[in-house]
């Protein structure tokens, strides 16, 4: 187990001693920043309240943090193949499937990290800039299943919810890296999944058809039970449900992972 967590120490060196990271690192700090800032110099005296605010930034800044990490993940199976580097990582006394859930864990816990500077930062901003209210009123709509509650409990499950679709699509650049050893085909298409999820959701929710709800578009939308809603209103849709659709999707994608890269033939 000890020498399984240093692989995993290995491939987080990896993403952290790139450049490229500490801008990343960078956007996700100084975003928050710059939203409350200039919300307080241009909003003329508007009411809003610091949670309303964070929630605001959580859903721009949770877009930036799953691209990063797309990027960071068809870099690390398919980056590997074209520098060259992969055939001195498998030579190594690890399985193929230990190194594969070596990179897939440090990516995981590089989005964690990212998903915690977020929630530190745009909290301390804006209850430094905005005040801190302890039961604010706008958060939580009254449709919601967590109405009357606390706003902590609120914006935890709101990040658990954004990082699960996280993993998912995460999950998926990573079995596009690992099966094609391309980087551009694993951020181009994770990146499509992500940009186009809304517009997908609502063509699939003019189609009378019963099939629709299990496909990957239908599910990403997990915040909208918060709300007291469905990613697809009127289809019997529940969260229960979409995690269930998710979790195969999950599975799938990592099956395929595993399979490819383990019957990789990396001699050419």
């Amino acid at each position: 187990m000890t020498n399984f967590w240093k692989l995993v120490q290995n491939e987080n060196m990896k993403i952290y001693r790139r450049a490229a990271t500490l801008i990343m690192l960078g956007f996700v700090v100084f975003i928050p920043i710059l939203v409350t800032v200039g919300f307080v110099l241009l909003s003329d005296g508007a009411d809003v309240n610091m949670w309303e605010m964070m929630q605001l930034q959580t859903m721009i800044v949770f877009i930036l943090i799953t691209i990063f990490t797309v990027v960071k993940s068809a870099d690390s199976v398919a980056g590997e193949f074209s520098s060259g580097t992969i055939k001195l990582l498998l030579i190594r006394p690890w399985s193929r499937s230990t190194i594969l859930l070596s990179k897939f864990l440090a990516l995981l816990l590089f989005a964690l990290l990212l998903s915690a500077i977020c929630f530190v930062v745009s909290w301390g901003v804006n209850a430094l800039l905005l005040g801190y209210e302890a039961n604010p009123g706008g958060l939580i709509p009254p449709t919601s299943p967590m109405a009357g509650g606390s706003p902590w409990a609120y914006m935890l499950t709101y990040y658990l919810y954004e990082w699960i679709v996280l993993v998912v699509i995460v999950s998926f650049a990573f079995m596009l890296s690992a099966a094609f050893r391309s980087g551009g085909l694993a951020i181009g298409l994770s990146i499509f999944i992500l940009l186009s999820g809304s517009l997908i959701t609502g063509i699939l929710g003019s189609m009378d058809k019963p099939w629709v709800k299990y496909v990957l578009f239908s599910n990403l939308d997990l915040t909208s039970y918060l709300s007291g809603g469905a990613p697809l209103p009127g289809r019997g849709m529940t969260l229960g449900f979409s995690l269930a659709v998710l979790a195969a999707y999950f599975i799938v994608f990592n099956l395929v992972s595993w399979t490819v890269f383990r019957k990789r033939d990396v001699a050419a």
